[in-house]
C-alpha cells in the first residue's frame, strides 16, 4: 500500500506514471483471478485504493495549477 505522504511529493507526471503502473497491475491481478492463479487476494483491494489515492492527488494538483 502506498502512503499518501509519499505520493504528495511526486510531480503530476510521476503521478500519471504511477497511475498507469497501478492500472497495469490491476489488470494483471484481474487476469490471475479469472484464471485461478491469484494467491494474494487482498492485493486487488489495495491496488484499487491506491488507484483512487493517485487519481485524487492528480486531480488536486491539476486544480491547483
Amino acid at each position: 500500500m502506498t502512503k499518501i505522504a509519499d505520493l504528495r511529493g511526486l510531480t503530476p507526471d510521476q503521478l500519471s506514471d504511477e497511475l498507469i503502473k497501478l492500472k497495469k497491475e490491476q489488470f494483471n491481478l484481474r487476469f490471475q483471478a479469472a484464471t485461478g492463479q491469484l494467491e494474494k487476494t487482498h492485493r486487488v483491494n489495495e491496488v484499487r485504493k491506491d488507484i483512487a489515492r493517485v487519481s485524487s492527488l492528480l486531480r488536486e494538483k491539476q486544480a491547483a495549477a
